[in-house]
């Protein structure tokens, strides 16, 4: 059965495979204190759902507001890398024992994942991540899963849970996501603008829909916002994973958002890619960059492969199987994929015909700069 509706998500027929995903303003008030009240009707909805027959998964931020109260540190622990790596170090055991002893209260065991963007960007560390999360669920447990802020650096980490949640499902197999925010959901302007209108459900992330999205996190305790959110649900959607975006600060929040009425914003994807291209286009980080003329962007969007001859100018330094964005000459990103070629031999035959290639290299041409099994659009 297709989730059509946002009630659709409470139904384990529907999506038998869940996450939810938890801010830390939701989680943790002013000073650093737990919103205990608010946590238990949290985790009562999650074993209600368990109940009926649903697995769920939560992807849990506040390991960084905890661990900052109780170092005494300033700005949250954001004041600088080391504030937050420490305050991340200290935050997450509390944030753990929050976790498992709420859990433990209605028989369910708690398992504690710490990832870095790195062991969902390496396809190998990707799946051996999927397959710890199918055994835990299998088991009985609901994983609890946030970024390892206490050794991530800018360069290997995803910076808000929002795309966090939307890479875990991907691995998961999940069937929706539950992004639990500050807001009733996506407006059509600001929230704050009296005549904002929220849509009650999007079909497809498009240019338009982000034009509609602010970046800021209004509770200056997390990382992301809107444009955090509609990146997490243009990765859901090429995996056709639906996700929605409901309000957290009430009590049982799963309850307001997903009931008959709903109450928030559903995303329904308009694609399914394959489990690899899901992956891959839902990657975060690009070593290189590819641009293409007008000619081969074309090509690529009705399935075809890159070719060198359409390649116009080659940014980065990456090597073989790295993965690269493909640009437009305006400097909109079409597409990505995995280089066939180092930088320096794209750079040699840019611009060349196939037949060209093997003089300029050397050895007899791949079939291609891409090949289309190893591209996805954009």
């Amino acid at each position: 059965m297709p989730i059509d509706r946002l009630a659709d998500l409470a139904d384990a027929a529907t999506a038998p495979r869940l996450v939810v995903k938890v801010g830390s303003s939701l989680l943790v008030g002013p000073g650093g204190t737990v919103r205990g009240e608010w946590l238990d009707s949290l985790v009562r909805e999650l074993a209600q759902a368990r109940a009926r027959g649903q697995e769920v998964i939560v992807v849990s931020s506040g390991a960084i507001a905890l661990g900052a109260a109780r170092l005494g540190l300033a700005k949250g622990g954001r004041g600088s890398l080391a504030d937050a790596q420490a305050a991340a170090a200290v935050g997450q055991i509390a944030l753990a024992s929050l976790w498992a002893e709420r859990l433990a209260a209605h028989d369910i065991p708690a398992a504690q994942l710490l990832v870095t963007l790195e062991d969902l960007e390496d396809r190998r560390r990707y799946l051996n991540a999927a397959a710890t999360l199918a055994r835990l669920l299998k088991a009985g447990a609901i994983p609890v899963i946030n970024e390892n802020d206490s050794v991530a650096t800018a360069e290997i980490r995803f910076g808000d849970n929002d795309r966090l949640a939307a890479r875990v499902a991907q691995a998961a197999s999940a069937h929706a996501i539950v992004l639990l925010s500050d807001v009733d959901g996506l407006y059509d302007r600001d929230p704050k603008d009296p005549a904002a209108q929220r849509l009650a459900r999007v079909e497809g992330v498009t240019d338009e829909v982000h034009a509609m999205a602010t970046g800021a996190s209004s509770s200056g305790m997390g990382s992301g916002g809107m444009t955090s959110k509609l990146q997490a649900a243009e990765i859901a959607e090429r995996a056709g994973i639906a996700l929605a975006i409901v309000n957290g600060t009430h009590t049982a929040p799963l309850a307001r958002g997903l009931s008959g009425e709903g109450i928030g914003t559903l995303f329904l994807p308009r694609r399914r890619d394959g489990a690899r291209k899901a992956w891959l286009g839902g990657r975060q980080r690009m070593h290189g960059v590819l641009v293409v003329d007008p000619g081969c962007a074309a090509a690529l969007g009705r399935g075809g492969s890159l070719l060198a001859t359409g390649i116009t100018a080659v940014e980065g330094d990456f090597g073989r199987g790295d993965p690269v964005a493909v640009r437009d000459g305006d400097g909109r990103t079409l597409a990505q994929g995995l280089a066939e070629y180092t930088a320096a031999e794209i750079e040699r035959i840019k611009g060349r015909r196939s037949e060209e290639i093997e003089a300029l290299l050397g050895y007899a041409p791949r079939a291609a700069v891409i090949h289309r099994d190893q591209l996805v659009l954009l």
